[in-house]
């Protein structure tokens, strides 16, 4: 469902930008606002009551937690906030590259939790691991990608890239 939610965001985002919406005029923009939708999404579960039963809650996320982290419930509101500071800042221009290295190394951190998930097989929030992984590793390179990370180098200017890319088309390779 959250992999959905961050290609529909996406692509929604990416439309606004044909129909002129500047702030949407790149894929890697329109995927950095998917991924902020998709952690407010995700992140809700976090503070959602235990007796709420149609979709993740407070303790289905803490029954996610490893043993070996002290504080579950703690660790659980504390993800959840750092989901919703790492949205507003991959949202925010100045702040996204920052977002999108600590969103990285937020997706590494609760991997451990995305894994004793599907290993316990917890129904409300478990996948099976072969579809965890990959989609921790899809949030790690989208929230890189969309921090601007996967760039143009600086220090290659695009003039330099137009240049090899017309030499490329002209050699018929």
């Amino acid at each position: 469902m959250t992999v959905i939610v961050l290609l529909v965001a996406t692509v929604a985002f990416r439309l606004l930008g044909l129909a002129g919406v500047r702030r949407f005029d790149t894929w890697r923009v329109s995927a950095a606002h998917g991924l902020a939708v998709m952690l407010v999404m995700t992140a809700s579960a976090h503070f959602v009551p235990g007796d709420v039963t149609f979709m993740p809650n407070y303790d289905d996320m803490v029954a996610m937690v490893p043993s070996f982290v002290p504080f579950p419930g703690v660790m659980v509101y504390l993800s959840g906030v750092l989901e919703l500071a790492g949205a507003v800042g991959l949202v925010l221009e100045r702040t996204r590259k920052a977002a999108g290295i600590c969103l990285a190394l937020l997706f590494v951190a609760l991997l451990p939790a995305n894994v004793n998930a599907a290993q316990l097989a917890l129904e409300d929030v478990g996948s099976p691991l072969w579809q965890r992984i990959p989609e921790q590793v899809l949030y790690i390179g989208i929230a890189l990608w969309g921090a601007g990370l996967f760039t143009r180098s600086a220090n290659r200017p695009a003039a330099v890239d137009d240049q090899r890319v017309a030499s490329d088309q002209g050699s018929g390779r």
